[in-house]
């Protein structure tokens, strides 16, 4: 099936062909002028991701305000096109710049964090409509650099949804600009993005299976990226602990 049919689940908006046209010149014309200005960028792409044509969920570690627009440039166009990204309700949508930006920037839709208000019926219907999603599990950005506990609700909509998971790491966000920073740090700090084969349940895996084995995944990335860019060794986690 085509990338551009949709079943009628989504809110129009997110499917928006117009907004896309004007993500495209905010997201990768003047925002990413404004951070490369900032920050040296690098990505890695698995083969199967540029193969995509439908609903997938992005399961991305959370460093920074860098990881969303991040990670919405580097995906390939005809994967970001439509993306959609899940943002706190209380930090983004209560102010009404902050809802303007996200939505026109990331087409962004809220997640409750208390878990109240049906936060997973919207993901669920973009899914469903082949509209890919971008969620963070963690909850909230990181506090040391090191990626913590996955939400099992989150990967749970993948599965609801049957749709692939592509898992993805930032690696160096929390170095160039760590939780209560305004700005990356001076000297274009780099921060490379890495997303991984896509993959699905297991038959038999369960959900609690499945949501360490896409954690692990991205801890393996943000392992390989550190050692690629030379930054974020302190917070790899050894596969021990990636396996609990």
């Amino acid at each position: 099936m085509s990338d551009h049919t949709f079943s009628p689940l989504a809110p129009p908006k997110y499917r928006s062909r117009t907004r896309s046209a004007l993500r495209f010149l905010l997201q990768r014309v003047l925002f990413r002028g404004l951070v490369r200005s900032a920050i040296t960028p690098t990505v890695s792409i698995a083969p199967g991701v540029c193969q995509l044509d439908r609903g997938f969920l992005v399961i991305a570690n959370h460093t920074s305000h860098l990881d969303a627009p991040m990670i919405a440039q580097s995906l390939p166009r005809r994967q970001s096109r439509f993306l959609a990204t899940g943002v706190a309700y209380d930090y983004f949508f209560t102010v009404w710049h902050k809802r303007l930006f996200v939505r026109w920037l990331f087409n962004a839709f809220p997640i409750y964090r208390e878990g109240s208000r049906g936060s997973a019926n919207l993901p669920r219907a973009l899914l469903r409509s082949g509209v890919p999603v971008l969620l963070f599990p963690e909850g909230s950005r990181q506090k040391s650099g090191t990626i913590a506990d996955f939400k099992a609700g989150s990967i749970r909509l993948a599965v609801d949804a049957s749709v692939p998971i592509v898992p993805a790491a930032v690696v160096g966000g929390f170095e160039a600009m760590p939780k209560g920073a305004v700005w990356p740090a001076a000297g274009r700090p780099p921060v490379h993005v890495a997303f991984g084969e896509p993959v699905t349940a297991r038959d038999e895996e369960s959900l609690s299976e499945l949501t360490a084995r896409v954690r692990q995944l991205v801890a393996e990335l943000f392992a390989a990226g550190a050692d690629d860019i030379g930054v974020g060794s302190e917070h790899v986690e050894s596969p021990e602990r990636t396996k609990k």
